[in-house]
């Protein structure tokens, strides 16, 4: 299929021609600058997520290699049907050489998607890799089936991982390792709750004993169907992949109802400290994965800031707690850059694809190279992984939350600073 890039391609190729014939030829720009594209949830429930891209990118422009780029920022408003559009504007109006897109399946699905259907190459994360990779196929439940792509590359942990950290910090408690289900239906919670690559075989395999009340609609306001479950089977852990609105609305409810869990670990919506600090005490000892915090031993490529430098800058500047996707919006810009210095003509979407497959980087949030490791066949061309640990949120004496790394096991360079504690 030839794709609209192609064509234009195609076509500017047709235009030199012309030109060597004394004709009529289309102008070519010297010295532009090169573009990327980036996409990210800005507004709507995952706003969250994006709350560092400006930051990011007005410290990226001021590099010395961000200098030779322009970004052109795209708001996917949280919603699948946005993202795709924005996509395809920064492909037919913007001409971007390669699009940059961050956070949750959401986001980065419809925007790969769209992407490898033209031939631009896209660059994501902050997504668990099986629901972005197996998402996109054209049938999900047939493996048999699922083809890698030539244009879309993806770099974050998997639900292998993830399920690693959150029973290794469970394993630190004294529970009835009876768990409790919080799956919505998104792409998250159908891929965290599939009875094949999800949570339920792994979890069984470890001797706990899983209730799933089934999925439910993001932005619910009323989850006493599974907190009843809950507690009519003795859950004493809750875990799940809870937009922040939604956990804000369980928690409290769960509270008003009598539901005393000894451990809450629960991905997306406890990422973020506003979310935590809009609990207040009952905040106290909920847990989460933590893929990047100022602790972490990496350095960036493109500023040789350290997790901890780049978090108290970002502090600093903007007069707000560090969250999580600071580290991992930084790494896609200096993936990016070097990128875009090894790809040869930055214009040729064939080009840059090979120069992604190709990076070896050491980033702000680790090692990142698409060289298999870790992954099933069917996901190692277009999936590197990157590093996970666990934390518990801790209050502090004047209101606000510390995170605190609490199990390493899967990631053991990256330092702890205390063991899992029960809730009250």
């Amino acid at each position: 299929m030839l794709s609209r890039r192609k064509f234009l391609k195609s076509t500017s190729a047709a235009g030199l021609g012309l030109a060597a014939a004394g004709l009529a030829a289309p102008a070519i720009a010297q010295g532009a600058k090169m573009r990327l594209g980036y996409v990210s949830p800005q507004s709507g429930p995952l706003a969250a997520f994006a709350e560092s891209d400006q930051y990011n990118i007005d410290a990226f422009l001021a590099t010395e290699a961000g200098a030779e780029f322009e970004v052109v920022v795209k708001d996917s408003q949280s919603n699948p049907n946005r993202a795709a559009e924005v996509a395809k504007e920064l492909i037919v109006d913007d001409e971007v050489d390669m699009i940059l897109v961050a956070s949750t399946p959401e986001t980065t699905n419809p925007v790969a998607t769209t992407a490898e259907a033209e031939g631009v190459p896209v660059l994501s994360t902050v997504a668990p890799w099986q629901p972005w990779f197996i998402g996109q196929q054209g049938n999900p439940g047939d493996p048999a089936s699922w083809q890698p792509f030539t244009y879309a590359f993806h770099y974050f942990w998997g639900l292998e991982d993830i399920i690693a950290v959150f029973t290794a910090m469970w394993g630190q408690l004294q529970t009835n390792k009876a768990v409790g289900a919080l799956f919505p239906n998104d792409g998250d919670g159908n891929a965290w709750g599939d009875p094949v690559v999800g949570f339920p075989p792994v979890l069984a395999e470890k001797g706990f004993t899983l209730t799933d009340p089934g999925r439910y609609q993001n932005l619910t306001d009323d989850f006493s169907a599974q907190i009843n479950a809950f507690k009519t089977a003795g859950v004493e852990i809750v875990t799940g992949v809870v937009i922040p609105p939604d956990f804000t609305t369980f928690w409290n409810q769960a509270k008003q109802q009598g539901f005393a869990p000894k451990a809450v670990t629960v991905g997306k919506a406890l990422l973020f400290p506003q979310s935590v600090e809009a609990l207040g005490d009952s905040g106290h000892n909920l847990s989460s994965e933590v893929w990047w915090s100022p602790t972490h031993p990496f350095r960036s490529s493109l500023t040789g800031q350290s997790a901890g430098d780049l978090a108290a800058d970002f502090s600093a500047r903007t007069g707000r707690p560090w969250t999580q996707p600071i580290g991992f919006v930084h790494s896609l810009f200096e993936i990016a850059a070097n990128v875009m210095g090894r790809a040869g003509d930055v214009t040729d979407g064939d080009a840059v694809a090979a120069a992604i497959a190709a990076t070896e980087l050491d980033t702000i949030v680790g090692r990142i190279a698409w060289n298999g490791a870790g992954l099933p066949p069917f996901a190692a061309k277009n999936v590197a992984k990157t590093r996970l640990v666990g934390g518990q949120w801790r209050r502090r004496g004047d209101g606000g939350f510390d995170m605190v790394t609490v199990d390493n096991s899967t990631a053991p360079e990256i330092p702890t600073g205390g063991t899992m504690e029960p809730l009250a």
